[in-house]
């Protein structure tokens, strides 16, 4: 039951040692401290001493402030801070002498202020109008001082056309409501008018000038310097900048069309939430008037907006994980049912509202409240409810942070410190014990919290099942964060500073309210897939690099977000596979591959490419290039994925992989010849020799391609061939020469490869293997093409023959090209002059090609490598098939070596060793590619296959 008070009384024995410890020192620094006070204001004094240290010690230090902390309250005395304080600084031109200044005027009033409180001098709304007032006269006095100190140095800042500009700044929080803590932090913005610089008006400046933003930058550091750096006298506020836009990585100081434009493509929801509170201090001016007016729109839509109930039950769960991180207990701002709970409720309303109720548009919570009775939207018991439980935590916190000026909205504990400050709050509550004040408190948050439940859910209960990464996602302190990571079982060293520097990083880039609200939800979920893995840290890297990415595609972080299976994909994909992680990377629209992991894995089969192909192609418009071409390179990229996925976790053998993205890349070949055939035949016609359905037109792969060998990123060496005579025309409006027809339409088909899209290039073309190299013509007739082949081709043209096939064409033109290809294989050759043209080449192409350090193996170039076994193949296919056709037959080395062995032309054993190390080799060059790592390895790991291939090859052409 709550005592009356008469502003003083007896003080508990623990209190009155207290009380009488700071009487004695008040007696030694003053020869008669309570000369002038009455007998009341005397024993008031005695009391204040043992109820709040902070009243106590200043009083000691000054005790000639002692008539003005007991002389009754004016009924206008807030209204005189500012005048008071301007007057005082006016004489003082030296910082230092101004700090000190402030920051007696600051503690001068605090005393006073919480000696009224302590004893019940003055109503809690009062008290709380009055610290704000307080609050607003030092902020506004300093700036008008730093402004005039240094105008005196660079000038006045102006606008373009010569209006001197100001600085203007918003109170956030409690000091925008009125509603000021004692002990409160101070949360500020700080914003200019117009760009400009500063000109030398009458009695202003001397001859350097600054722009404006230079200006008001300085003006706005020596203001926080001013305000919260602690000397021997204290402070005036902790100063927090982080509301600006931007947070710490923005300006300090930002012009009001840049303030503007944040929050119109920025700004986000709890943005929108601090803003309802948000005030211009100091006297109205028009430009403070503009500043209020441009953010009615971003806080107050002029919709009702049920959306911000699920954003304020968002930064809800969010204060919860700080209150379970921090471990505070006994909170009556951040736990359930505490201060905060109240703002959410009465700001929900405003937020939902208040863009179709102008009288919700007020900062303070006790005129938000009556507003809300008035407009029926909350019945009057819960506003009675709401308000009372509100006033008792307001006043309670306001106390515990006078007993010694100190931030804190904790509950006493029950240690000997603890049962003091119980007492005291009791005393100036009017309780008779600490227990029947708890209860009372207790009741009271039980009431705001059930009526914030009722208004914007989201319980804690829900957020208590969160797992402990969101703490970690949003801790900022890195020794709990170590300390976390390792209570989680973590001892990565280098995790934590690489996590922390990805988020900082992270936090300075701008990807809109909804990215970054659903950035926030993904991360503890990808942290805790991380986590699992046993080296998080290596896990983290290749992921960051994806994430980095896709920050401002906000459907591919909801896409994570939602998906389990596509964080857990992403995460074992990008650690075994670097190429995978950099695929990703480069091409988010990969990430709706991982969505569902049974198809990610289930590979297209060989014969299905081209059909899948075309119904991916369906979904485009034929007229449509641009998006032809997109889903073109699109389909490549996600079939190579699933491709190296399979490959990566080992359900693909190495011979299948290459089988797979060869099959791949004929598709493509195919589509790419027909869109380039239609474009082109839409101008010209088509050459008038074809009948129905042809095309006369065929492409020969060589290399890995005619080998069906393709690797991850190899190009496509072509050839391309066509059957039409000589003076054919087409047949179109604009007739032209059939070969001018086919030079057009392989031109085409290279700028369909070519052309880089959004999903980058779709193959590098290779077309020097052609008759005559590069100064040959980009198409050749085939019969052309065969006399060249026999007449005129070099041996390494031969040996590059052996690895050709035809892979786009008609019939009757593969017909022809595997018979030109037959007979040119079959020639018969001198062994000799062959092995010494084969050995020759390769000795060329080895000091060419391979740039490999010492102790280093080159999968392909070294001795003993890939290549040296390619050219064992061409060699003794070029120099038995005229007598063995059947050689003739295969493109690719592992069944050329079957049908050497079975031939008996190679030894079984050799055929069989040849095999198993090409085997090894290039499933070592896909590994290495995988990795992102170059094609070698150490010499020794290989040694002894390359000595087995190095044997055979001195064997086969007769030189090491």
């Amino acid at each position: 039951m709550a005592i009356e008070r008469q502003g003083a009384t007896e003080l508990p024995q623990v209190l009155q040692i207290e009380a009488d410890r700071y009487s004695g020192l008040l007696s030694q620094t003053s020869d008669d401290p309570w000369q002038g006070l009455s007998q009341v204001q005397s024993q008031q004094v005695k009391s204040i001493l043992g109820l709040s240290d902070y009243v106590a010690g200043q009083i000691c230090r000054h005790p000639q402030w002692l008539t003005h902390i007991t002389a009754p309250e004016t009924a206008d005395e807030s209204s005189h801070y500012l005048s008071e304080l301007a007057a005082l600084l006016a004489q003082i031109s030296d910082e230092n002498a101004a700090k000190k200044c402030v920051r007696d005027f600051r503690n001068r009033w605090l005393v006073t202020l919480a000696y009224r409180d302590f004893l019940s001098l003055t109503a809690l709304e009062t008290s709380l109008q009055d610290i704000s007032a307080l609050a607003e006269a030092l902020i506004i006095a300093s700036r008008d001082w730093v402004f005039r100190q240094l105008t005196a140095q660079y000038g006045t800042p102006c606008d373009t056309e010569g209006n001197p500009q100001h600085l203007l700044i918003l109170g956030m929080g409690k000091l925008g409501g009125r509603e000021l803590n004692f002990s409160s932090d101070i949360d500020l913005i700080f914003v200019f008018p117009e760009h400009g610089e500063t000109r030398h008006l009458e009695g202003t400046g001397g001859r350097r000038t600054l722009d404006n933003q230079q200006f008001f930058t300085r003006m706005g550091q020596k203001l926080v310097n001013l305000l919260d750096q602690v000397t021997m006298d204290g402070f005036v506020f902790r100063v927090d900048m982080r509301l600006r836009p931007y947070g710490d990585s923005g300006p300090l100081v930002v012009s009001s069309h840049a303030f503007e434009d944040y929050y119109q493509e920025q700004g986000r929801d709890w943005e929108r939430y601090a803003m309802v509170k948000a005030r211009v201090l100091g006297p109205s001016t028009p430009e403070a008037v503009a500043l209020q007016e441009m953010l009615r729109p971003f806080v107050y839509r002029r919709y009702i907006d049920f959306s911000a109930i699920e954003a304020l039950r968002k930064m809800k769960q969010m204060i919860s994980r700080e209150v379970r991180r921090r471990q505070l207990s006994d909170n009556i701002k951040l736990g359930p049912g505490g201060i905060r709970e109240v703002e959410f409720v009465v700001q929900s309303f405003q937020l939902i509202r208040g863009g179709r109720e102008p009288s919700l548009r007020t900062q303070s919570i006790y005129g938000a409240l009556d507003t809300l009775k008035a407009l029926g939207q909350l019945d009057a018991k819960a506003i009675d409810e709401l308000k009372s439980g509100y006033s008792l935590l307001r006043r309670v916190e306001n106390l515990l942070q006078a007993i010694d000026d100190k931030q804190t909205q904790t509950l006493p504990g029950d240690d000997g410190c603890g049962v003091r400050d119980w007492q005291r709050l009791c005393l100036a509550m009017g309780e008779e014990s600490p227990e029947s004040l708890r209860s009372r408190i207790d009741n009271a948050m039980a009431d705001i919290h059930r009526h914030f439940k009722d208004t914007v859910g989201g319980d804690e209960e829900e957020s208590e099942k969160e797992h402990w990464t969101a703490t970690l996602w949003h801790e900022y302190e890195d020794d709990e964060a170590r300390t976390m990571l390792s209570s989680h079982g973590i001892n990565d060293e280098k995790l934590w500073p690489v996590l922390s520097q990805w988020r900082e990083n992270t936090s300075r880039k701008s990807i809109g309210p909804r990215g970054r609200d659903t950035l926030d939800r993904l991360m503890p979920k990808l942290l805790e897939d991380l986590f699992a893995h046993k080296a998080p840290c290596e896990a983290f890297a290749p992921v960051s690099r994806v994430l980095d990415q896709i920050l401002t595609r906000t459907t591919y972080l909801e896409l994570l977000c939602e998906n389990p299976g596509a964080r857990q994909q992403l995460i074992s994909l990008c650690c075994i596979s670097p190429w995978i992680a950099t695929q990703l990377a480069r091409f988010p629209m990969l990430l709706d591959e991982l969505i569902d992991p049974v198809q990610l894995y289930d590979t297209t089969s060989l014969d299905d490419y081209p059909s899948e192909l075309r119904l991916a192609l369906l979904r485009v418009p034929e007229d449509d290039m641009e998006q032809q071409m997109e889903a073109l390179r699109q389909f490549k990229l996600s079939q190579q994925l699933k491709i190296a996925a399979a490959d990566v976790t080992g359900i693909l053998p190495i011979m299948q992989v290459s089988d797979h993205l060869t099959y791949l890349a004929q598709a493509i070949i195919e589509q790419v010849v027909q869109q380039a055939w239609q474009q082109v035949a839409a101008r010209h016609g088509v050459p008038a020799h074809l009948t129905e359905g042809e095309m006369g037109f065929a492409v020969v792969g060589y290399g890995k391609l005619g080998g069906i060998e393709l690797g991850y990123g190899s190009d496509l060496d072509l050839v391309f061939l066509h059957n039409a005579p000589a003076g054919v025309q087409t047949n179109g409006d604009r007739q032209i020469d059939a070969s001018h027809f086919y030079l057009k339409l392989a031109q085409r088909i290279l700028h369909l490869f070519s052309t880089r899209t959004v999903s980058g290039e779709l193959y590098e073309v290779d077309m020097r293997l052609r008759p005559s190299g590069s100064s040959g013509l980009l198409v050749s007739e085939i019969e052309n093409f065969g006399e060249y082949q026999a007449n005129e081709a070099w041996t390494w043209e031969h040996q590059a023959l052996v690895r050709s096939r035809l892979v786009y064409g008609g019939q009757q033109l593969a017909e022809r090209f595997r018979d030109i290809r037959h007979a040119v294989l079959s020639q018969a050759r001198d062994a000799d002059e062959l092995a010494k043209a084969v050995r020759d080449m390769r000795s060329k192409m080895r000091e060419h090609l391979l740039k490999v350090k010492e102790g280093e193996f080159d999968l392909k170039q070294s001795s003993g490598g890939i290549a040296d076994i390619e050219f064992i193949a061409q060699y003794l296919v070029l120099a038995n098939s005229h007598a063995n056709g059947g050689l003739t037959a295969w493109s690719d080395n592992v069944r050329i070596f079957e049908d050497l062995a079975e031939l008996e032309i190679l030894p079984a054993e050799e055929a069989e060793g040849l095999i198993h190390v090409y085997c090894l080799l290039r499933d070592e060059s896909h590994r290495l590619t995988l990795q992102g790592l170059a094609g070698e390895l150490p010499k020794a790991q290989v040694e002894e296959q390359a000595e087995l291939v190095e044997k055979i090859y001195s064997k086969v052409l007769g030189q090491p």
